[in-house]
């Protein structure tokens, strides 16, 4: 994370905050990740993706078709020379056929900075951490940057970062259930403990879910089916942009403390 004071303005004492994240060596101003299933096509995708103002995009590399020329493909509405693409595991549940997926994506794009998720259950679809620590070790060591779908556990995600984690990304909620941010505690717990950037990811259903992450001092928010399954998808994707960075300028702002009883916004000391 850094944030850097840039002025703005002719005006003595005026500037802005230039607020941008790292992981594994790359910026982004954008806090806000996107994905790229349940769009009703890639041109749906494509727009929700410039109205978010989001620079990395996840793809299911299972699922979604970047390498068959034969196939409508993602690449061709949403441009890798622009957007970052972050290849991901969805669908796998042992740690062995997560490895062979980000191999093979690698070997399709290039590919190194991935988003890892080993699932337990297809019910639920909570992380299997067993299986998730074992694959986040052996692809640190072959040279991948791993952002890792975790749950939402302290001891957990310090795990995954002693094994080479660039990113740790606890649930908010299950995966498309759009409930929210269920465990705050836990949340700034893994913030609060980590040294690598922490993400929000999974449970968002809208803004007011990413303005929370944010406020809890996550690094960023990633979300598929809130935008995609908005009844105006477009519009959710910019409202989700703006609760980003309102829920980002709130954490730095830094809120003002909780009290039991009143407090007046006026001295009573004094009245007429």
């Amino acid at each position: 994370m850094t944030d850097t004071l840039v002025d703005t303005s002719d005006t003595p004492g005026a500037a802005a905050l230039a607020d941008t994240w790292t992981v594994a060596g790359r910026t982004f101003s954008s806090r806000l990740i996107v994905g790229t299933g349940k769009y009703k096509d890639f041109a749906q995708n494509a727009a929700a993706v410039e109205a978010s103002g989001a620079e990395i995009v996840t793809v299911a590399v299972r699922r979604v078709n970047i390498s068959d020329p034969k196939a409508p493909m993602l690449t061709d509405f949403i441009d890798p020379k622009k957007i970052t693409y972050l290849p991901n595991t969805a669908g796998c549940f042992t740690a062995d056929e997560a490895i062979r997926t980000l191999r093979l994506a690698r070997e399709a794009g290039g590919w190194n900075l991935v988003k890892l998720e080993v699932l337990g259950e297809a019910r639920t679809l909570y992380p299997d951490m067993r299986e998730t620590l074992k694959a986040c070790e052996v692809l640190a060591k072959e040279g991948f940057a791993p952002m890792v779908y975790c749950v939402d556990d302290p001891i957990a995600a310090k795990q995954l970062e002693e094994v080479g984690a660039v990113a740790i990304m606890p649930l908010g909620a299950p995966i498309g259930s759009g409930l929210g941010i269920q465990n705050k505690v836990t949340v700034r717990l893994i913030v609060e403990g980590a040294n690598v950037p922490v993400l929000v990811d999974a449970g968002v259903g809208t803004a007011s879910d990413a303005a929370v992450a944010m406020e809890l001092g996550c690094d960023g928010v990633l979300m598929n089916t809130a935008i995609a399954e908005a009844k105006d998808p477009l519009r959710m994707a910019r409202a989700m942009k703006l609760a980003v960075e309102a829920g980002r300028d709130a954490y730095l702002a830094g809120r003002m403390a909780t009290r039991r009883y009143a407090d007046p916004s006026s001295p009573l000391a004094g009245m007429i």
